[in-house]
């Protein structure tokens, strides 16, 4: 197995956010901008397509979102999934390996009972470490160094829990024109940046100062947009990392996820016990 993790086209480059020296405010305001962006990809329809169709087949109740950090977009997704005719009730519960304290307070003082953010720690790569429910992972696979991405999927399937795993973008680029692109790209998405930032909400001046005068937050949020594209798992890689699992009571399915109107956003891996 350790032969086949070093044939992938998977390459394990660093993201900023990886790191536990980084700025928790920092990596907040980056993670305000990576919600934006969702927003306007439609990558909440897209994950609540997806999702609602394994809540309606298993009689699932809760979801249960891994790796949440400061919430993401899944709130918005399950604003959409209560939309869906018999699925009113269902409940979100997010969780991280590193609960941010913030997010924990804010869903404890809100009124909305359907969102909650758990105090507790969650390892991601021990599935029966987590709550009961679908477990979600969203751009947060490709975090994963190819032997802990092995036990997550091992763990989902030994404890026989349903796991949805989904990534916004693709690793469809060849490695060496991604590395020729790279000084372009950075130059685009930091451009991009400044143009996102007035409508983030909510919008803090401590993300207006790191943006457009000491602009820490353009520049990490360049590299970690570019740099996770080659640390994606292709198609052919989830394979390698699906080698020997897959039984008749728990399958694997993998693909494109697509919009409401058919469009391609983004891939997804799945597994439910039958």
């Amino acid at each position: 197995m350790e032969i086949a993790f070093t044939l992938m086209k998977r390459i394990q480059l660093f993201e900023f956010e990886d790191f536990n020296w980084f700025p928790t405010n920092i990596r907040s305001y980056m993670t305000n901008l990576i919600v934006q962006l969702q927003r306007k990809l439609g990558i909440g329809e897209v994950l609540a397509n997806l999702i609602a169709e394994i809540l309606k087949d298993k009689n699932i109740s809760q979801i249960v979102d891994v790796g949440s950090g400061s919430g993401g977009v899944m709130p918005d997704v399950i604003k959409m999934i209560h939309e869906v005719h018999g699925l009113s009730g269902i409940k979100l519960l997010m969780t991280d390996l590193y609960p941010n304290p913030e997010m924990v307070k804010k869903y404890k003082t809100q009124n909305d009972e359907s969102i909650s953010y758990h105090d507790i720690s969650v390892d991601a790569t021990n599935i029966a470490t987590a709550p009961t429910g679908l477990k979600t992972m969203v751009n947060s696979f490709h975090h994963m160094p190819p032997k802990e991405a092995r036990n997550i999927l091992v763990s989902a399937q030994e404890n026989r829990q349903p796991l949805l795993i989904y990534e916004m973008g693709e690793n469809n680029i060849p490695l060496l024109i991604w590395w020729l692109l790279l000084p372009i790209s950075l130059i685009v998405v930091i451009i991009m940046v400044l143009f996102m930032t007035p409508s983030v909400k909510p919008l803090t001046w401590q993300q207006i100062v790191f943006t457009y005068l000491i602009p820490i937050i353009p520049v990490c949020f360049a590299w970690d947009g570019q740099a996770s594209l080659p640390r994606m798992y292709t198609f052919k890689d989830l394979d390698v990392l699906l080698d020997g699992l897959g039984t008749s009571n728990y399958i694997w399915k993998k693909g494109r996820a697509k919009k409401s109107n058919g469009k391609k956003q983004g891939t997804y891996l799945m597994g439910v016990p039958v």
